[in-house]
């Protein structure tokens, strides 16, 4: 991206790419996302993490519009969601879990198609990508694996040159070795021109492996959302004795989950303040304080 094309297409330092304010969205009387509140910063790889069920589809689908929470507001470059212009429609790329656009037509056809509606469209990228990738632009869409229908989607999203990109489980279809490829195609094309990422995901190592911040979605809820690099600085798994049980009549500031262990103990996740402390409890003799890996931090907050 030159930088005449950049200053003319990039949103205002003030305006974050995509954010979201007491998103709430019920289906059938059940609750499948509760109050979600989320800002995303530019250039951002933030990678959504939550069980199958948690809610991850539903939440990008209401930030992009294509969906109506029952309440609360997304905003896409500082638009409303559901009332985006069509120049903010072209800074953007997304590909949803089962992309099954335009599947009548061959492989080639859709993306000369799509392209001709996106003004920085990359064409030399779609063709080295397809040939990296063994796509041929005469299959018929329909008639591809769901593993090389998601492929060719990320081609679509990618070639637009977006400055924001949403993914929906983008490599779900795909087997470890094939993931790690995507994933690495999609982080290195988005640094090369500052686009900020959002993807959804079941898997951990992929956050691990690309994500620069991290969010955690359970039961509709928002559990955790910070840097990648501050979780093993700001949350810590805090394992409380039997004998100072009696002092957990409350939750405690930045609780994310509480087990009650087979000895009579208490085992919280515990999220701290940036600038704060962890909480009085934890300076208690016999009380341990130990950091997690994202795994296990992730099957804490869940389970």
């Amino acid at each position: 991206m030159n930088a005449t094309t950049q200053s003319q297409s990039s949103p205002s330092q003030d305006v974050l790419p995509l954010r979201t304010q007491h998103l709430q969205k019920r289906y059938e009387g059940r609750a499948v996302l509760e109050h979600v509140t989320l800002d995303v910063p530019q250039g951002a790889v933030l990678g959504l993490i939550g069980r199958n069920g948690a809610g991850k589809s539903t939440l990008l689908r209401c930030m992009l519009g294509l969906i109506e929470p029952d309440s609360g507001t997304a905003f896409v470059f500082g638009e409303p969601a559901l009332a985006m212009t069509d120049r903010s429609k072209q800074r953007l790329g997304y590909v949803p879990q089962q992309p099954d656009a335009l599947a009548w037509l061959r492989v080639g056809e859709m993306l000369d198609f799509v392209g001709r509606f996106y003004p920085r469209w990359d064409s030399e990228y779609v063709d080295a990508t397809l040939q990296r990738w063994d796509l041929r632009r005469n299959s018929v869409l329909k008639n591809l694996s769901p593993g090389e229908r998601q492929r060719v989607a990320l081609i679509r999203a990618l070639a637009s040159q977006p400055e924001l990109l949403v993914l929906d489980e983008p490599a779900a279809s795909l087997d470890p070795v094939a993931r790690r490829d995507v994933l690495r195609q999609i982080v290195t094309r988005a640094s090369e021109s500052g686009t900020t990422v959002v993807f959804s995901t079941h898997i951990v190592s992929d956050l691990e492996r690309v994500a620069s911040h991290v969010a955690f979605l359970h039961q509709g809820k928002l559990l955790l959302n910070a840097p990648l690099d501050d979780l093993k600085e700001r949350v810590a798994r805090i394992t409380i004795p039997k004998e100072f049980t009696a002092l957990l009549n409350s939750k405690l500031a930045g609780e994310l989950s509480r087990r009650v262990l087979t000895d009579g103990g208490t085992s919280l996740v515990i999220e701290r303040a940036a600038d704060g402390d962890w909480p009085a409890i934890a300076q208690k003799t016999g009380v341990l304080c130990d950091a997690l890996g994202l795994e296990d931090l992730f099957i804490e907050v869940v389970e």
